[in-house]
């Protein structure tokens, strides 16, 4: 509570309330690490799909489905929330529905190919909007000299909410697996561990944080939404204005796709092509877990005194050093090691990016260029995971091949990132 004190916050906001807000952090992130990122996306690949060469493709193709929906909605349910400012009502229904997702996950195994795409497209929408909402509450909470404090404890804490998410899964999975039990018995109660985990961790949110916006309602709501896109598009045209921020989107947009590949693949990667089981993967994710805590909190005193754009150049280097040593690796040990170079780049890579589109955009204009800023990492988060499965499917499921072209995205990343200079455009 000491760290949501007061002089953080803005006036009338308790320290209750931010913890609560924060501890929505903690409750979304069990989902994005148990289901994306550790156990069912290799559950969906290996069980649901029976390890077909197809199987890989299919799985980023329906995290693309559910991004591309998560596009073309925001600004819609933006609109909405503006209009009415009811950010909590939406916030709660959609943890509802990622939920309520996650719930049906449980209920997949061999040969429910449809039931499971059906539940990761809502679950993983309703993730991306919640998540989306939850952020907005932030300049009503923090102090505007204290909004990177409070925002980088939300982080924090939602890291705290995977590893326990994640190692409460593992508790389970060690217990079934002793037990002589296959993934098809234990991997429909990690999906309930971790909807309940959500939902208890939320629960501070819905009740005690308040709207503090004031309705909007003398605007339409459909004016509101094409309001949304005409931003978007604007931004657009101004790039050749802003030729550094032009330059960072690009690289962004690159890098950030390769980053994808690692959340949404990397147990695939394990599972298919190292030989990890199920266990294994969940603790190798719990681990690197905590070295991205680490990372992220560490590096950024060095970004400060190296600069953004030097900082964003080493992650660079750090994400193409763990391609390399992944591709390479023949020995868990060895991926042991490239999954912790990811660990340490994961953060501070994103954490960088960020930081300069702070330094970069017009003052005026900064909410415009941070919705094109994400909506581009959206964008990313669609080619990165596409591109890695169609080369699988091309390949008879080469996971190697498609890990090394993996590194070609931060390669180009790192490239368009060296032509951009730190003075406002």
């Amino acid at each position: 509570m000491a760290l949501f004190s007061a002089q953080y916050l803005k006036e009338g906001v308790s320290a209750r309330e931010a913890l609560s807000w924060a501890a929505f952090d903690f409750a979304n992130s069990g989902y994005t690490t148990v289901v994306l990122t550790a156990v069912f996306n290799a559950y969906f690949v290996s069980v649901v799909c029976a390890d077909a060469s197809w199987a890989t493709l299919l799985w980023t193709s329906v995290i693309a489905a559910s991004n591309i929906l998560a596009i073309v909605a925001m600004p819609l349910i933006g609109a909405a929330s503006d209009l009415k400012a009811n950010k909590k009502f939406w916030t709660v229904l959609m943890s509802l529905v990622c939920i309520a997702g996650t719930v049906g996950l449980a209920f997949t195994g061999s040969g429910t190919v449809w039931l499971a795409i059906i539940m990761v497209v809502v679950s993983n929408f309703a993730y991306n909007v919640g998540e989306t909402l939850n952020s907005a509450f932030l300049p009503e909470i923090a102090d505007p000299r204290s909004m990177g404090k409070v925002s980088g404890w939300g982080w924090s804490f939602g890291y705290c909410g995977g590893l326990l998410t994640l190692g409460l899964s593992l508790a389970v999975v060690t217990l079934m697996q002793g037990q002589g039990m296959s993934a098809e018995d234990y991997v429909p109660w990690t999906m309930i561990i971790t909807a309940a985990v959500f939902l208890l961790a939320a629960l501070p949110l819905a009740l005690w944080l308040k709207e503090r916006a004031t309705p909007r309602t003398q605007a339409a709501f459909w004016s509101l939404a094409e309001e949304s896109w005409v931003s978007l598009w604007s931004t657009f045209k101004s790039l050749p204005k802003h030729k550094n921020f032009a330059w960072l989107v690009a690289s962004g947009l690159s890098f950030q796709g390769g980053i994808a590949v690692v959340v949404t693949l990397a147990a695939v990667y394990a599972d298919q092509a190292m030989g990890f089981t199920p266990d294994e993967t969940i603790l190798l994710v719990l681990l690197v877990n905590i070295t991205a805590a680490i990372g992220a909190f560490a590096f950024g005193y060095v970004e400060d005194r190296i600069g953004h754009k030097n900082a964003l150049i080493v992650t660079l280097f750090i994400w193409i050093a763990m391609v390399v040593v992944a591709y390479f690796a023949q020995t868990k040990a060895l991926f042991w090691v490239a999954a912790n170079l990811a660990g340490i780049a994961m953060g501070s890579s994103q954490s960088a990016g960020r930081a300069l589109v702070g330094v970069l955009a017009p003052a005026k204009d900064r909410a415009a260029f941070y919705s094109f800023w994400n909506m581009a990492l959206w964008v990313a988060n669609i080619i990165g995971p596409m591109t890695y499965g169609m080369i699988t499917w091309a390949t008879n499921n080469d996971q190697r091949l498609a890990l090394l072209c993996t590194g070609l995205f931060f390669v180009l990343g790192l490239v368009l990132t060296l032509p951009m200079r730190l003075q406002k455009s």
